[in-house]
């Protein structure tokens, strides 16, 4: 007898979808609607922001402003969203070479420096937005959110109030946030620098028109990898 041990297949509403498959098809008789909304660069107003520097969501929050990815192509010259994504994921290091555009990396780099803007974080929720996302969870009328790691093996349940409080640098916090009734779910890709907001359709407009999140629906195409995949 072999002693393997073998994880269970985790709670599709708890964790981000696979990589190999179209988003709705993993979410398929789980969630109706997924909304891809992207993480936008961050510009320190009032904080001296310096390389290695950890500071708490509220912080960050209080402290900066986001700059849209549609602000950041007028800056840049960048041709579009999808491109802009290749080049940040290049910029990372997550692309094999075929698909990395190093040119659109390099322009990435050069225009943050030059206006002093912070590229998002990837794997982790928007410092930026998280707080707005969890208030509207709130008036959707939930109190209290599950905090699950990436492979869906812990969960903590915690007020959704205290996590809005909470100032704990975002990148040693949980993954994926789902409410108690599995109707709502919180998650982001380990090498994106997106997330993904999964409910039913009205639930998902009106939490994208409150947070006004930038990003789209999904299509029954739609993978992980968007935007390398036509």
């Amino acid at each position: 007898m072999s002693d393997t041990r073998i994880l269970p297949e985790p709670h599709r509403y708890a964790v981000c979808a696979s990589e190999d498959i179209p988003i709705k098809e993993f979410y398929y008789g789980v969630f109706e609607e997924i909304f891809i909304y992207y993480h936008p660069f961050i510009n320190p107003k009032t904080i001296d922001w310096k390389e290695g520097s950890s500071f708490g969501k509220n912080d960050i929050t209080n402290h900066c402003e986001p700059i849209s990815w549609k602000n950041f192509l007028q800056l840049s010259s960048i041709e579009s969203n999808k491109k802009l994504d290749i080049g940040l994921r290049t910029f990372i290091g997550g692309l094999n070479k075929q698909f990395a555009d190093e040119e659109t990396a390099e322009i990435i780099h050069d225009v943050c420096e030059e206006n002093k803007l912070i590229i998002p974080s990837e794997g982790f929720f928007s410092e930026l937005l998280l707080n707005k996302i969890l208030d509207a969870i709130k008036k959707e009328g939930h109190e209290w959110i599950w905090c699950g790691d990436e492979f869906g093996t812990e969960r903590k349940l915690q007020h959704i109030g205290d996590l809005i409080e909470d100032n704990t640098p975002i990148g040693n916090q949980r993954v994926n946030l789902f409410t108690h009734d599995a109707s709502i779910l919180l998650t982001t890709h380990w090498d994106s620098h997106f997330s993904l907001l999964c409910s039913d359709k009205g639930t998902v407009n009106r939490i994208v028109n409150y947070c006004d999140l930038e990003g789209f629906n999904c299509n029954d195409k739609t993978m992980i990898y968007w935007s390398i995949h036509n």
